[in-house]
C-alpha cells in the first residue's frame, strides 16, 4: 500500500468519524454531550482540511497517484 493510498484511507476514516459526531450531536438532548460532539466534529473538519491539502500536494508531486 502506497503512502498516497494510506493517506486517502485515513482521510475517508476521518470523514466517517466526523459524520458520526455530527449525527450524535443531532440525536442527543444532553447539551454538554451535544457540545462535545460538535467540538469533535469541528476538530475532525480541521484535520480533514489539512489532510486534503496534503493529498493535493502528493498528487502534484507524484501525478501517478492522482485518482481518475
Amino acid at each position: 500500500m502506497t503512502v498516497s493510498s494510506q493517506v486517502q484511507q485515513a482521510l475517508a476514516s476521518l470523514k466517517g468519524a466526523q459524520a458520526s459526531f455530527e449525527s450524535f450531536s443531532l440525536e442527543t438532548q444532553n447539551q454538554p454531550a451535544k457540545q462535545t460532539y460538535q467540538n469533535a466534529a469541528q476538530q475532525c473538519q480541521m484535520l480533514v482540511d489539512q489532510i486534503e491539502a496534503r493529498v493535493q500536494q502528493i498528487q502534484q508531486e507524484e501525478p501517478q497517484y492522482k485518482q481518475q
